[in-house]
């Protein structure tokens, strides 16, 4: 694989935040009030405690062997047979990311905006842009990450400033209705959609400069990232109300229609969704490098930019049916999709770093005893 490219750790703060808003801004409150109602700001606040600790835990991982990616750890960790179990895996999970993140975008363009353009040709159109980005390499997209942040603040502001009017904070009482479990159970489910998806940025870790400064920005980006997702799920608790927040398919959208300033400044979601479109975009593109990547590394490839085109094909392809309908949809992210992401970004990087760990202490006891 033949990357060469470099970001700064500054750059990684800005990728680990955008990444970490990306889909879940959009999806993750109807799933939250779903599960506890009112209370699904208090299960965001729970999962972005319980996604600190994982990005915690990538980051001694990363901190172990600064110099590998995921697949490159798993080979140096657990040899080379297991070991390529253990990464192929971990492709195959970033492949089915990057389908159904390119579903949501596909499904999401359709509802609100093209209505007769063919779901294949909106998820098509999306996905060359991201093929594009991937094949130019990882400073591109770092430097249009850089690019894109001013404009996400700005309409993140914009929104919240503008939805202040149409709070009512009745809606968000009584607190502790149905009690700690509900409220775990969304946490864990914030931190897996939020959160857990970070582990397909070991593919970036190794082409970062001074990874020691790094992690601690990766850290408290991801956490900046994560409270603006828990604000949305407010807001949408507080504008919306918990039924029709857990009733619509995407919550925070519906949200930005609430906008109506001395009905004069309304029905501004179009240009809203401007902000949605750039955390997707991120956690899109990082989701497919990080498929192809480790395909190209896995296949000891000389340069990854040759699968891209393929790859490319194979996952608009699988983002057709990825999801054959709603029900579907959301069985699969409310039954199968926790303890899936649970393995792989949580358990496989945990076991790794305790024998990487092991093996490193080992060899420097044997070092000093010889």
């Amino acid at each position: 694989m033949n990357d060469n490219g470099k970001i700064h750790s500054r750059q990684l703060m800005v990728l680990a935040f955008l990444y970490t808003v990306g889909t879940t801004v959009l999806i993750i409150p109807a799933g939250l009030a779903a599960i506890a109602n009112q209370d699904a700001w208090i299960g965001a606040i729970a999962g972005v405690a319980i996604g600190v600790i994982v990005v915690g835990l990538y980051a001694l991982l990363w901190r172990l062997f600064p110099d590998k990616t995921f697949v490159g750890i798993c080979k140096a960790v657990f040899g080379k047979w297991f070991g390529t179990l253990l990464a192929v895996i971990h492709m195959f999970g970033a492949f089915i990311g990057t389908a159904t993140v390119l579903f949501y975008v596909g499904d999401f363009f359709q509802l609100h905006f093209l209505p007769r353009t063919p779901f294949a040709i909106t998820c098509s159109l999306f996905a060359l842009v991201v093929v594009m980005g991937v094949r130019m390499g990882l400073e591109t997209i770092a430097r249009a990450s850089e690019l894109m942040l001013p404009w996400f603040v700005i309409l993140f502001g914009v929104l919240v400033l503008t939805l202040a009017p149409e709070i009512h904070v009745d809606r968000m009482l009584p607190v502790f209705e149905s009690g700690w479990k509900p409220v775990v159970w969304a946490g864990i489910s914030f931190a897996g959609t939020a959160y857990m998806p970070i582990v397909f940025l070991f593919s970036v870790f190794p082409r970062v400069k001074s990874p020691d400064k790094a992690w601690p920005g990766m850290i408290a980006a991801a956490l900046i990232g994560g409270m603006c997702v828990v604000l949305i799920t407010l807001l949408c608790v507080l504008v919306l109300g918990p039924n029709i927040t857990s009733r619509s398919m995407f919550p925070s959208y519906a949200l930005v229609k609430k906008i109506n300033i001395g009905n004069f400044v309304q029905r501004i979601e179009a240009i809203m969704a401007g902000l949605w479109f750039v955390t997707t975009y991120i956690k899109t593109t990082f989701y497919y490098y990080s498929w192809v990547t480790s395909l190209s590394e896995i296949l000891r490839l000389k340069n990854y930019r040759t699968i891209t085109l393929p790859c490319g094909m194979i996952m608009v392809v699988f983002s057709l049916v990825v999801y054959p309908d709603v029900v579907y949809w959301q069985r699969w992210d409310s039954t199968v999709f926790p303890p899936y992401i649970l393995t792989l970004g949580f358990l496989f990087p945990l076991l790794l770093w305790i024998v990487g760990r092991w093996k490193k202490d080992r060899s420097y006891e044997t070092g000093r005893k010889t």
